[in-house]
């Protein structure tokens, strides 16, 4: 089986447990995800099966959309709702939603985060969450990300009894963003406490959730003999420039690793090579040598 499962991740369950019941479902051991998300976030997770394993780097990299709601008055350890409360500030009266959408365009574009404890980034071969577990603070490397797009969703809700007011966003961001962080900073911004209180990832790798399946679909599917559910690596590659090779290009070239010399291509972006429209290959233009060269083999992709 060689292809991307558009899967729909569930609360509860982690990244890797996925891998773990997907392999058993599907009897394959090549499998492999796109990107981690946190037990208590749900949406879309493309898992790579077989050939498509070797995707997995390219489509994590990919930007990534969320929507989630961001509680201001009060934050967690953890930065979401798993948390223990640490910090709580009543609110008075609720933020004008002037002063809320400002908040949000002012996060838009590059910016400078810094992994929150508890996070699976490691520093000196442990991951942050055990040194927080353990109650150690350690310093935590800085990352560079991209906010493509950050806006309010419909009315935010204030709760004049507990003093939060809850607000819905949506969110496109670059690798590596943390969403949570997001809300911490959005509150800073404001000069309150804040944690994330929900989060679904909408969009991932080219999917989008109206798009993706359960697991207890995928399960219901294979008892069928039906593999619908596994999208190939030509269509999650069609948004590439693609060239069919000739037969010269690919016995002596391709299938030896080796470079070709084609025109009329954006040398700004990967190339997909074809035989007979299947992936084989995706090439990359190398302007020092002037000609193609391999980035990602798929020979065995059909």
């Amino acid at each position: 089986m060689n292809g991307v499962i558009p899967l729909n991740k569930e609360i509860g369950m982690t990244s890797s447990d996925y891998v773990y019941k997907l392999r058993k479902i599907l009897h394959t051991k090549k499998i492999g995800h796109t990107g981690t998300l946190d037990p208590l976030v749900d949406g879309v997770l493309p898992i790579c099966v077989g050939q498509s394993t070797k995707l997995v780097n390219r489509l994590t990299g990919s930007p990534k959309e969320y929507e989630g709601e961001i509680t201001l008055g009060k934050s967690t350890t953890t930065e979401d709702r798993e948390g223990d409360v640490v910090k709580e500030v009543k609110l008075s009266k609720p933020f004008e939603d002037s002063e809320l959408k400002t908040t949000f365009e002012k996060m838009i574009g590059e910016l400078t985060q810094i992994p929150p404890m508890y996070s699976a980034v490691k520093v000196n071969g442990k991951k942050l969450y055990e040194y927080a577990r353990a109650g150690i603070e350690v310093e935590r490397p800085e990352r560079h990300i991209n906010i493509y797009d950050f806006y309010m969703m419909g009315e935010p809700e204030f709760d004049e009894e507990s003093g939060t007011q809850k607000l819905r966003f949506h969110v496109k961001c670059s690798k590596g963003t943390y969403v949570r962080t997001l809300a911490v900073e959005f509150g800073e911004l404001l000069g309150v406490p804040s944690f994330m209180s929900q989060l679904t990832r909408t969009e991932s790798a080219g999917f989008n959730i109206s798009e993706t399946y359960k697991l207890a679909d995928i399960r219901k599917m294979m008892d069928e003999d039906n593999h619908e559910f596994l999208k190939s690596t030509d269509e999650v590659l069609s948004y590439m420039q693609a060239h069919e090779l000739t037969d010269e290009e690919w016995e002596v070239r391709v299938l030896h690793g080796g470079f070709l010399d084609l025109k009329n291509y954006d040398h700004k972006q990967n190339l997909r090579v074809t035989r007979d429209n299947v992936t084989k290959a995706i090439y990359k233009y190398n302007d020092e040598r002037q000609l193609w060269i391999p980035d990602t083999m798929l020979l065995n992709n059909d």
